[in-house]
């Protein structure tokens, strides 16, 4: 049995550091994993600018209030669902995924939570397991599953590389570079074609 799995940022939604980043005008946030291989590392940073700036949970969840899924996401979404289970897996936090997903029609999210102060600032953030997403897919295929995997960053190229077929999509021409043996798409309608050729 075939189990897709996805990653959120880049993939169906825009970057939620990026919006934020311009929407607050603090353009150091728009580093993303595609910049910082190491996840812990990158958010304890985002943490430092938003405690030195004074900003919270609340006003990231404006922005992402305002953000919609990529063009054709959803349809694109919609489609895999009807023929492949599919799961989320992303490093993003339940905090900030709950409004994207009512919009992507409640898909399955395996992400991290974030830890709040009563006054609303981000004191500490959990991860739901280390390398959240190699570790779930390998966790994935010892009940059963065979894996088809893609994502756009350095955090994504465990769980392509470990999965029966795995795609980059819509990344950086460096990782696509470093990772030649790992096909590269920019269009759902390309993704989809790939995802199901895998399934034969």
């Amino acid at each position: 049995m075939y189990l897709t799995c996805l990653d959120l940022e880049g993939v169906l939604v825009p970057e939620i550091w990026v919006a934020f980043a311009e929407a607050s005008g603090l353009s150091e946030l728009k580093k993303t994993t595609r910049d910082e291989p190491d996840y812990n590392k990158l958010m304890a940073w985002r943490l430092d600018v938003l405690r030195e700036h004074k900003l919270g949970l609340k006003e990231i969840q404006e922005t992402i209030a305002t953000i919609d899924p990529l063009e054709g996401a959803k349809e694109f979404l919609d489609e895999l669902r009807s023929f492949s289970q599919v799961v989320i897996i992303s490093d993003t936090f339940t905090q900030f995924a709950k409004p994207l997903m009512e919009k992507l029609g409640r898909p399955t999210i395996f992400c991290n939570e974030l830890v709040v102060a009563d006054n609303g600032e981000i004191t500490d953030f959990k991860m739901r397991i280390g390398n959240s997403k190699l570790s779930t897919v390998k966790a994935l295929q010892s009940i059963g599953f065979e894996t088809i995997a893609s994502g756009d960053s350095y955090n994504d190229l465990g769980m392509i590389k470990a999965s029966k077929a795995g795609f980059l999509f819509r990344s950086t021409d460096s990782i696509k570079a470093d990772n030649p043996d790992v096909p590269a798409y920019e269009t759902y309608d390309e993704l989809m074609a790939a995802i199901k050729n895998a399934m034969k």
